[in-house]
């Protein structure tokens, strides 16, 4: 074979190879390529995030002092103390744990039992106590109640779960687990709640859901004046502050828990240690 005809035939050989040989990645797909998994790295970080937002429960709770659906966390641990982030106001002591097993009961009292009647509650908590005065002419199925729920230590010890500060400006308790979604087993209606909506300072109200017989053991004191929605019919006023709303105003200083302070578990913790009710003498 001669020179010539060697030089065609490896010509011939590296044009084949050449011919089945993939081209190399352009600048321009090498790019696009980098581009799309950079994308996709962003898509699934994306989804990461928004998540748990798409999951995030929604309670469905009106603007006012209702119970919540374990929409937030009870003060303190198992054992009592304080849960992350919270902090003990100035005259305060380390609040009780929350019960886990409250007493429950099936018939609502008889309101014959405060009807036409003014009482004192004294209500001792881990930040000094609070004197209560209960309208049982107004509101005598509310105060009846809140008579027999005290009788029995219903409220012995009970985390106040919810505190707010924009719009609305009450310390909510009465549930003896700490999460906002606790009864004492029976409901009843609504009584004596006022047809403009406004809640003067030191108002003494009951808490309840979206249905206006969905009273129980849970009430909330307005440590400001407040307007709270008319519609269902209104929260039940059967009482009001004479001692104590300045320990109120302490709490509700420290305002709620991150990621909401304007409504939430408060960032001073304060839990009712014991409940007593005399009738008020004329």
């Amino acid at each position: 074979m001669t020179k010539e005809q060697e030089r065609a035939r490896a010509r011939r050989r590296y044009e084949k190879q050449a011919k089945d040989q993939k081209p190399p990645v352009g600048d321009s797909t090498r790019d696009k390529q980098v581009f799309g998994v950079i994308l996709a790295v962003i898509l699934i970080l994306a989804a990461v995030i928004t998540l748990p937002l798409v999951l995030g429960n929604d309670d469905g709770t009106e603007p006012a002092a209702q119970p919540t659906n374990a929409a937030t966390t009870p003060s303190g641990g198992p054992t009592g103390g304080l849960a992350a982030g919270q902090k003990l106001a100035a005259g305060c002591t380390q609040p009780p744990a929350p019960q886990t097993k409250p007493k429950s009961f099936t018939e609502v009292p008889n309101k014959a039992t405060a009807a036409g009647k003014t009482w004192v509650a004294t209500v001792k908590t881990n930040c000094g106590d609070l004197t209560l005065e209960l309208d049982g002419t107004k509101a005598p199925q509310t105060v009846a109640s809140f008579l027999h729920l005290a009788k029995e230590g219903y409220w012995a010890p009970s985390p106040c779960h919810r505190v707010t500060s924009e719009g609305i400006f009450v310390l909510q308790c009465g549930d003896p687990t700490g999460t906002g979604s606790g009864g004492p087993g029976y409901t009843f209606g609504i009584e004596n709640a006022p047809a403009d909506g406004i809640y003067p300072q030191g108002s003494l109200a009951m808490a309840r859901t979206q249905d206006p017989n969905s009273n129980g053991g849970q009430f909330f004191i307005t440590y400001k004046k407040t307007e709270l929605p008319t519609q269902g019919g209104g929260y039940t006023i059967f009482g009001k502050v004479t001692k104590g709303l300045d320990i109120v105003e302490k709490i509700a200083a420290n305002k709620a828990l991150d990621p909401n302070p304007a409504d939430g578990t408060p960032v001073s913790p304060i839990s009712i240690l014991s409940v007593s009710v005399t009738e008020k003498k004329a």
